[in-house]
C-alpha cells in the first residue's frame, strides 16, 4: 500500500516533528524492519536514548500507528521516520510473518477506530478463502479506569516537564541576551549566524522548536539590512525576543504564545476549538512566498485578502514540507478570487488561518479603503503582540520611487508618509500611481505583494 511525503506532512502534528523525522529516516537507525506479506503493516525498531529500541509500527490502511516511546505526540517522530523511510524505499522491508508485539497492538485497537487484529501466522483459512487481517474483528474492550487515571496523570507529568523544559530554555535565551548586548553589537553582527545557531540549539533541546526556528531565521533577516540599519535592526529582533520569552512565562497556557514559542495547534484542534474565528467571505490571493529554511523545511506562505468589510482584513495560510520532497506546485494563482471560509487560529489580532472551503468565484469587487490611519495599522498589531515581525498592511493611495542613491520608497499621495521598500521597484510597480497597495511591514522595510492601479492589478514582482 503507497505512502508519500506529502501523506507524511499532513499527519505530523508540527514542523519540529517532521524535521526530527528527516533525521531518522536513515536505514541506520533502524533494525527488525519489516512488512505483512499483503503490505497492510510495516514495523521497525529505532534506536533511542535508552538500552532498548523503540518498537515502531503502522496500519498503513489508515495509518493507524503506535510507538514504545513516552512522546505525548501521535503520530511520534519514530512513527513519521518509519513511514518516511517506507515512502521513498531507503530501507528494504521484507515480508515476514507478523511479530507478536505488533499483533497484540492490533488485537487492542478498538473495531471502530483502526483496522483489527492480524492474524496468527499459522491460522488456517476457512474453506479456499484467504483471511486477511482486515476480516478478524477483536472485541471492543472497556476501559480500565486505573488505566485511564494513569493515562491522564502520566500527560499532565508530560506536560508539566515540557512546560519547564520551555522556561529554562527561555532563561538561557534571555541570559544569551544580555551576553550580546554586554559584549556589544557589532561583535554580535560580525559573528551573527554562529552565536544564532549555537542558541536556536539549546531551544531546540528545551522544547521550543518554533521559536529556535525563529532565531535561525534572524541572520537573514539582519544582513539583509543596509550595514548601517543592522545595529537599530539587532537592537528591534533581540528586544522581540525578550517580550515574547516575558510574555510566555506570564501566560504559558496561552495558545497565540505557544504557537510562537512551542508548537502549533493541529488542524483538527484548530477546528473544534471554541475560539476558533470561522469567516465567510470572498478572498484574493495576493501573493505566495517560498522560502527554504535552515532546519530543512520550505515554508510555503500564501497572503489573502478580505474583500468583504467582515472580518479580519488578511488572511495568512502557512504550510511547511520537506526541502527533500523538491518543489510543490501551489493551489492558488496571484490575483485569483474565490468564496471560501476561512478558520483563524486564536490570537489577538487573528492572522494565520486554515482554508476550510472554496467554493465558486468572487464577484469582480473593488479592494476595500483603508479602516484607520496608517500609524495606526501599523501600530495596533504591536501593541497586541509587540513580538510580530511581519504586518500586513493596506496602504492608501501612494505611488513609489526611487532616490538619488536607488532605495525605492513609498510615499503617500498627500505627502504624510514615507516608508522605505526592501528591494528595488522595478517596472511597472516604479512611478505608477498606486490607488491600493498591499504589502508587509517588517519593522523597517515593506514588501510590496500587489498593488491596484487605474489600469488594473500590479504584483508585487512586476
Amino acid at each position: 500500500m503507497a505512502i508519500d511525503l506529502k501523506t507524511i506532512e499532513q499527519l505530523a502534528t508540527d514542523q519540529s516533528s517532521l524535521k526530527a523525522a528527516a533525521g531518522l529516516a536513515k536505514p541506520a537507525k533502524w533494525s527488525g524492519l519489516g512488512m505483512s506479506p499483503d503490505g497492510a503493516l510495516a514495523w521497525g525498531e529505532c534506536a533511542g536514548s535508552g538500552a532498548n529500541p523503540y518498537r515502531v509500527m503502522a496500519d498503513l490502511r489508515d495509518l493507524g500507528n503506535k510507538c514504545t516511546c513516552p512522546s505525548r505526540k501521535f503520530p511520534c517522530k519514530h512513527v513519521l521516520g518509519l513511514l518516511w523511510l517506507k515512502a521513498e524505499a531507503k530501507a528494504p522491508f521484507p515480508s515476514a510473518e507478523t511479530p507478536p508485539w505488533v499483533s497484540d497492538w492490533l488485537g487492542r485497537r478498538r473495531s471502530s477506530g483502526g483496522a483489527p487484529k492480524a492474524p496468527a501466522p499459522n491460522a488456517q483459512p476457512a474453506g479456499d478463502k484467504d483471511v486477511s487481517a482486515a476480516q478478524l474483528v477483536e472485541p471492543e474492550a472497556a476501559d480500565d479506569p486505573k488505566d485511564i487515571a494513569r493515562r491522564e496523570a502520566a500527560a499532565a507529568k508530560r506536560s508539566e516537564d515540557t512546560e519547564r523544559a520551555i522556561l529554562d530554555a527561555l532563561d538561557a535565551l534571555e541570559q544569551w541576551i544580555g551576553d550580546q548586548l554586554r559584549m556589544g553589537l557589532a561583535p554580535f553582527i560580525d559573528d551573527v549566524t554562529a552565536r544564532c545557531r549555537r542558541i536556536a540549539a539549546r531551544l531546540v533541546d528545551g522544547k521550543a522548536a518554533v521559536l529556535a526556528g525563529r532565531i535561525d531565521e534572524l541572520p537573514g533577516r539582519l544582513l539583509a539590512l543596509p550595514a548601517g540599519d543592522r545595529p537599530r535592526g539587532a537592537v528591534v529582533e533581540l528586544g522581540k525576543l525578550v517580550l515574547l520569552a516575558r510574555a510566555f512565562r506570564a501566560s504559558p497556557r496561552d495558545a497565540a504564545l505557544r504557537r510562537a514559542v512551542a508548537a502549533s495547534e493541529t488542524r483538527d484542534a484548530v477546528l473544534a476549538g471554541p475560539e476558533t474565528l470561522r469567516v465567510p467571505s470572498q478572498w484574493e490571493v495576493l501573493a505566495e512566498q517560498v522560502q527554504t529554511r535552515r532546519d530543512g523545511l520550505v515554508s510555503q506562505t500564501t497572503w489573502l485578502l478580505n474583500l468583504s468589510e467582515a472580518g479580519p482584513r488578511f488572511a495568512m495560510l502557512l504550510d511547511f514540507f520537506p526541502a527533500s520532497a523538491g518543489r510543490r506546485g501551489s493551489v492558488f494563482a496571484p490575483g485569483e478570487r474565490f468564496r471560501g471560509e476561512l478558520a483563524f487560529y486564536p490570537a489577538q489580532q487573528p492572522l494565520r488561518a486554515l482554508l476550510i472551503s472554496r467554493d465558486t468565484a468572487a464577484d469582480a469587487t473593488s479592494w476595500p479603503t483603508p479602516e484607520a490611519a496608517l500609524t495606526d495599522t501599523l501600530s495596533a498589531p504591536l501593541l497586541a503582540e509587540p513580538w510580530t515581525l511581519d504586518i500586513p498592511v493596506l496602504l492608501p493611495a501612494g505611488r513609489i520611487a526611487r532616490d538619488d542613491a536607488g532605495h525605492s520608497w513609498w510615499r503617500s499621495a498627500d505627502g504624510s508618509t514615507t516608508l522605505p521598500v526592501a528591494g528595488s521597484a522595478e517596472g511597472l510597480l516604479c512611478g505608477t500611481d498606486l490607488e491600493r497597495t498591499a504589502a508587509i511591514w517588517s519593522g523597517n522595510r515593506l514588501t510590496i505583494l500587489a498593488a491596484q492601479t487605474r489600469w488594473g492589478r500590479i504584483d508585487g514582482h512586476d
